[in-house]
């Protein structure tokens, strides 16, 4: 008998016409999250390792949950690392907000959750479905965001260098 299934991962990456340090600038400003992040309509916190966050999950067609992942890691301009736990610890995952940078001006944006533990054999593809399409919404809107305000951001550089 298979006590803990190998891990489930669940991710969207997306490529976006904008550097890699501005994805960050967006990402880093947690309590700023709710004016663009689908996932999560409310978002408090800081980043910090051992940091708690407080965060509406909105998952689509579901009703918001309150989590309160913690944050494992960070690295600037690269990513975002969260842990929740469920079922009293029978389920764990992994949340991940990744950033590679390709040039000056474009990157992918990666994010995506690392499920593990013996109760993850009962997670519905329907619920993994669902979860992808929570990442994906995060992944295009912020790739839409972070490409107007590059593209405003350039026009302003272009008008101010005339």
């Amino acid at each position: 008998m298979l006590l803990n299934p190998l891990p489930i991962k669940i991710e969207h990456r997306i490529g976006v016409q904008a550097p890699g340090s501005l994805i960050w600038e967006i990402l880093s400003d947690i309590p700023g999250w709710p004016a663009w992040n689908p996932l999560y309509p409310k978002a408090e916190g800081v980043l910090r390792i051992d940091a708690v966050l407080t965060l509406d999950l909105a998952l689509p067609g579901q009703a918001p949950r309150t989590i309160q992942p913690v944050v494992v890691d960070w690295v600037p301009s690269e990513q975002i690392l969260w842990r929740t736990a469920s079922h009293g610890g029978l389920v764990r995952a992994t949340r991940y907000l990744e950033i590679e940078s390709l040039n000056d001006a474009s990157c992918i944006f990666s994010n995506g959750e690392v499920l593990e533990g013996p109760m993850i054999r009962f997670i519905s593809r329907r619920a993994r479905r669902t979860m992808k399409a929570g990442f994906t919404a995060v992944g295009e809107v912020l790739r839409d965001r972070a490409e107007a305000l590059w593209r405003e951001r350039e026009g302003k550089a272009t008008l101010g260098g005339s």
